[in-house]
């Protein structure tokens, strides 16, 4: 028997599919974005300025502090070497359309490095596949033109068919939403000369993840913060950086 298409599997599904994800909003609990620094400079060594954008995850949402998110996993291992000027931009809920939209205005600032964490919101969304291409490649020449991003790194999409607070089928069909955007991602930036999509990096254990089942624990930031902190040590070493 053939696939069913997607558009009928959607319609077939949407009424479990709608008091599914109502059921999750009330039910799920809502963890608060850690209090902390968002901005400032950290270490010694040769300057490195470094934006991180995005959204809950990139906020540090399932972190009890600041230095156990993302954020501050990064600048303890990379103010060990270098001078690190930082500014974290993320809010709970962000798509990459909005970001864009907060980006647009903002002031300028130079940055060396950005790292993007987005996507989860916009296949929750239901974005197309079109549409979030778009935004995602305006994101990156808005950081290029504006913000002087010599080299933007592209967190992937996490794995959400592995979400403990996603019931079945809402998990299978968000997660299949997130594979596709991720993918198409992927591919649209192979050949990319200034950003990198890290792809699947193992690092969504669904053991490690914070208590409403939806978000990073301080682990998963931990195994998250090694993969970026290497790949920016390489991109030092093809003198992206000062």
């Amino acid at each position: 028997m053939p696939p069913i298409p997607t558009t009928l599997q959607k319609h077939l599904l949407s009424p479990i599919l709608y008091l599914q994800g109502r059921h999750v909003r009330h039910t799920t609990p809502i963890l608060p974005e850690p209090k902390g620094q968002r901005s400032g400079k950290t270490g010694t060594g040769p300057s490195l300025n470094l934006l991180l954008l995005g959204d809950s995850s990139a906020a540090g949402v399932g972190a009890p502090t600041m230095e156990s998110a993302l954020l501050g996993q990064l600048l303890k291992n990379l103010s060990k070497t270098n001078t690190v000027t930082y500014r974290l931009i993320a809010k709970t809920g962000a798509t990459t359309h909005r970001t864009l939209s907060k980006l647009t205005n903002t002031p300028k600032e130079p940055f060396d490095i950005a790292i993007t964490s987005l996507g989860a919101n916009d296949s929750t969304a239901l974005v197309e596949p079109s549409a979030f291409l778009t935004d995602q490649l305006a994101l990156i020449n808005l950081l290029e033109t504006k913000f002087q991003v010599k080299h933007t790194l592209i967190s992937p999409i996490p794995p959400m068919h592995l979400f403990p607070a996603l019931p079945q089928p809402l998990r299978w069909f968000i997660g299949r939403q997130a594979r596709h955007l991720d993918t198409a991602l992927s591919q649209a930036l192979t050949n990319h000369p200034r950003a990198t999509h890290l792809g699947n990096h193992g690092t969504m254990d669904p053991s490690m993840m914070a208590s409403d089942g939806f978000h990073p624990g301080p682990e998963i930031y931990r195994l998250w913060a090694e993969v970026l902190t290497g790949e920016i040590r390489r991109l030092e070493e093809r003198q992206y950086t000062k």
